[in-house]
């Protein structure tokens, strides 16, 4: 690797800068540019219907504005400005864009396309930076900047014949990422003074990372350079359009708002050219989780993204923020832990409680996701994970001194099938290991009387039980009497050769609703060499669960 024919990118000479201790206290405007950025980042672009559909997408998650295409490059792109226009599918409160190179016939032709609309974004551009002006143009910075004059000239000159459309000027000077600082400024000032701004009527200055080239932080002073230096401030709206050439397109985004942008322009999930364009769902959802509303609808992110995969052919890595899979499952056992210790006390606690879950930065409900897949078990899991799972999938509630036990079977099976298990499959293991064994000790037959005290006496009732058990394959006929069904059973079974053992710690809940309502019941022996075993009982009695469960631990 040759690193050496890479330099750094230069430091923007800036002085008392202020964005870093600026906060995001308010959304930005908003600007989709899935139909047209997007879509031209498609392997197989949207057809007409598509684009529809994902227009109707982005109109009711609350974009007020949408890029909708390139109307003068192709008759797809005019054709859908067409449908949107002549049936009526533009709500009152939105407004469109539209893309055009600054070029006469151009301009003509997407003023054509815009016919009968009452208002518009008119987004001209043209690049600016040493490397387009040197290799793509052979032109000066003077000749650039009057490129820029000129096309603002020709939507000027047009618009004298638009009728009744109010437009609003975007200007971006392509790759301003890579442009001196000072001459986009610059170029940018000549497009505001030639378009008129005002109050009234504000421009856009559109300052795009068409490639990332700088780390966020130098983006951020670049953006409060322009902001501080760019005159008539208040008659400019200042946007952000980042790509993630780094990676870094959230940071870049989010540090360009703290110095003084106050609109984005970007996709859902982030799909553009090479590696994408800014993901607005993860920036607007970042500032959801810090007490900022976003003024867009991701209440059902699911159907969100279903809806994107099935108009773009698109997939959604199972780790992107917020929308993967993944994202809300742990397989660390620690994690896992901490999850269910967390998921646990939010039960008890009002539902606009300050979120603080360990390991999950936003309430899964909120955007539509569910608790149930948090946890996922595999042989990286640890024994709060199959506990949690047999709890909120099942209605299996193990006491805490069973899940080091659970996690323990449950991992040597992940690790032995060497991928993810399923909750189903941790039930039947649950099943398999602790309610399913018969051997080697079986209850062919089992009856209790109740011998109650003589009437007025202190006398307390008493339990008799009667049993016929298989140990090790011989069968025995067995009876005690105890203070319960349990007691009298543990009584009985020391007239068998099993090992002598003492019941420790015994629990028991309830599990189902109505006539499907059982017991299930835990008990934890220790045997007289000091080992201690855990069991579990399964019956509609409660005190056959426990003698089930007593079954269950002399069978591990």
């Amino acid at each position: 690797m040759k690193s050496e024919k890479y330099v750094p990118y230069p430091k923007v000479n800036i002085q008392n800068r202020k964005w870093p201790d600026a906060s995001i206290t308010k959304a930005p405007v908003w600007c989709s540019v899935d139909l047209r950025d997007g879509n031209q980042a498609l392997v197989n672009p949207m057809g007409i219907e598509q684009k529809l559909e994902f227009f109707d997408l982005l109109v009711k998650l609350g974009f007020k504005e949408i890029e909708v295409g390139f109307p003068s490059s192709s008759d797809t792109e005019f054709n859908f400005l067409r449908r949107l226009i002549e049936e009526n599918r533009i709500p009152e409160d939105v407004t469109i864009q539209v893309l055009c190179q600054a070029r006469e016939h151009l301009v003509l032709k997407t003023f054509e396309a815009l016919r009968g609309l009452k208002k518009a974004i008119f987004h001209i551009y043209n690049s600016t930076s040493p490397a387009q002006r040197k290799y793509t143009f052979n032109k000066s910075k003077e000749e650039i900047k009057q490129i820029a004059i000129d096309g603002v000239r020709c939507v000027k000159n047009c618009l004298k014949e638009a009728g009744d459309l109010k437009v609003r000027l975007e200007y971006s000077p392509e790759s301003f990422s890579n442009t001196e600082i000072e001459y986009a400024v610059e170029i940018c000032e000549a497009v505001k003074n030639e378009w008129g701004a005002s109050p009234d009527n504000k421009i856009i200055l559109n300052l795009p990372t068409t490639v990332e080239c700088a780390s966020p932080n130098i983006f951020a002073d670049q953006i409060e350079y322009f902001c501080t230096h760019i005159t008539e401030r208040e008659n400019c709206i200042i946007s952000l359009h980042p790509h993630n050439d780094r990676g870094e397109g959230i940071a870049t985004c989010e540090m360009g708002l703290l110095a003084g942008a106050d609109r984005v322009e970007g996709t859902l999930f982030g799909n553009g050219e090479r590696t994408g364009n800014l993901d607005i769902v993860t920036v607007a959802l970042n500032m959801y989780t810090q007490g900022v509303d976003p003024e867009l609808d991701f209440s059902d992110v699911p159907a969100i993204a279903e809806k994107y995969v099935q108009l773009t052919d698109m997939p959604i890595h199972p780790r992107t923020p917020y929308a993967g899979e993944l994202v809300f499952t742990a397989f660390s056992g620690s994690h896992q832990d901490a999850i269910r210790k967390g998921m646990a006390a939010r039960l008890k606690m009002p539902e606009n409680a300050v979120w603080d879950v360990p390991y999950i930065p936003l309430d899964p409900h909120d955007i539509g996701r569910q608790y149930e897949g948090i946890i996922r078990i595999n042989s990286q899991s640890g024994k709060g994970g199959a506990a949690f799972i047999l709890e909120s999938d099942y209605g299996i509630l193990p006491p805490k001194g069973m899940h080091p036990v659970i996690g323990a079977v449950v991992k040597e099976a992940a690790d032995k099938a060497q991928r993810e298990l399923q909750p189903k499959e941790i039930l039947e293991i649950f099943q398999k290991q602790w309610i399913g064994r018969t051997s080697p000790l079986k209850i062919n037959e089992l009856n209790e009387t109740h011998l109650e005290g003589a009437t007025g006496a202190e006398t307390e009732e008493k339990v008799s039980c009667i049993a016929n058990v298989e140990w090790q394959g011989q069968v025995y006929n067995i009876s005690a009497t105890g203070n319960g069904p349990l007691d009298a059973f543990v009584a009985a079974m020391r007239k068998t050769p099993a090992p002598r053992f003492n019941i420790t710690q015994f629990h028991e809940h309830s599990i189902g609703t109505g006539s499907d309502t059982r017991a299930m019941g835990y008990v934890q022996i220790t045997m007289e060499d000091g080992r201690q075993v855990w069991g579990v009982g399964r019956s509609s009695n409660v005190g056959r669960a426990g003698v089930a469960a007593v079954v269950s631990a002399l069978n591990q």
